[in-house]
């Protein structure tokens, strides 16, 4: 079945795509033109289909692999505006950074939502599995977490949905580290697991949390398995754009940029962005690197 949804303008469905490589990691894939996505999602009620979402004139177009009540529906719809960062207002940044010559390619794609998993859980798992290893390494644990333990969909065993927070919690993290190669990672996802299947943490809920975004770090700090990176890369899907989610790439940029290629500390970092004041990560995001001054 195919429906639409009426997206915020500016928006291009290919920036948000591209915005990171989320769209490398499964459930996630990419279609062959590039222009669209796919999604593998277990439904609330336990249904797996799989949608593509493409632009189809100034509309989102959505198609199900299968025919879905009207409830789904409309759940399928809440997650892709979710995912598609539809909800995002970027006209104040747009404004603020209309006379930066670093910004403009930016402005002129419509860029600056950011792809982000349907649910909290997914991207904290992810953003776990970036730490300390290479990005092939990434998409091979995200392959093996999700076809382990994600419900596979019916028509198609070959795909799965990235698997509930008491799918991963039933499994020791011996096994963890066994099948899914996860290493020092697997006490940290284990016990995210089991903390949002047992009640005692409501990860869901800091989507729409109106703590102010220090205080909101720190919720994702105590998270086991997250620091400062993290927590700043977490906040940018969330629509928080106020701390920077600063690691060794950060360093060498903005060496380049501002120091003629000596050395500088986060501090530095931090400097080079503070003129942005709440949207500085999103003016390090989307920051044109590649341009002569």
């Amino acid at each position: 079945m195919q429906f639409t949804l009426n997206p915020p303008s500016p928006i291009s469905l290919y920036s948000v795509i591209h915005s990171h490589g989320w769209f490398q990691l499964v459930p996630f894939e990419i279609l062959d033109d590039g222009q669209g996505l796919a999604y593998t999602m277990q439904l609330a009620a336990g249904r797996v289909t799989r949608f593509e979402v493409s632009a189809v004139d100034n509309l989102i177009q959505i198609s199900t692999s299968n025919d879905l009540p009207a409830d789904e529906e409309a759940e399928v719809r809440k997650s892709v505006r979710w995912m598609l960062s539809m909800d995002s207002n970027l006209e104040d940044f747009y404004e603020a950074a209309k006379d930066e010559p670093r910004l403009q390619k930016a402005i002129q794609k419509g860029a600056g939502r950011i792809l982000r998993s349907p649910s909290l859980f997914e991207d904290v798992v992810k953003t776990i599995l970036t730490t300390n290893t290479l990005w092939n390494a990434t998409k091979s644990m995200t392959r093996k977490l999700v076809s382990a333990y994600g419900t596979a969909h019916p028509h198609d065993p070959n795909l799965h949905a990235f698997p509930k927070p008491e799918a991963v919690a039933s499994v020791s993290e011996e096994e963890l580290k066994e099948t899914v190669r996860v290493g020092y990672r697997a006490p940290f996802i284990a016990e995210l697991a089991r903390r949002i299947a047992d009640g005692s943490l409501d990860l869901e809920g800091l989507r729409t949390s109106q703590l102010p975004s220090k205080e909101l770090r720190a919720e994702f700090l105590k998270i086991k398995g997250l620091g400062p990176y993290a927590a700043a890369n977490l906040l940018m899907l969330l629509g928080r754009y106020d701390f920077l989610p600063i690691d060794s790439w950060a360093l060498k940029m903005v060496s380049l940029e501002w120091h003629n290629g000596a050395p500088v500390k986060p501090a530095d970092v931090e400097k080079a962005f503070s003129r942005w004041g709440n949207f500085k990560g999103l003016a390090y995001w989307l920051w044109d690197w590649t341009s002569n001054p």
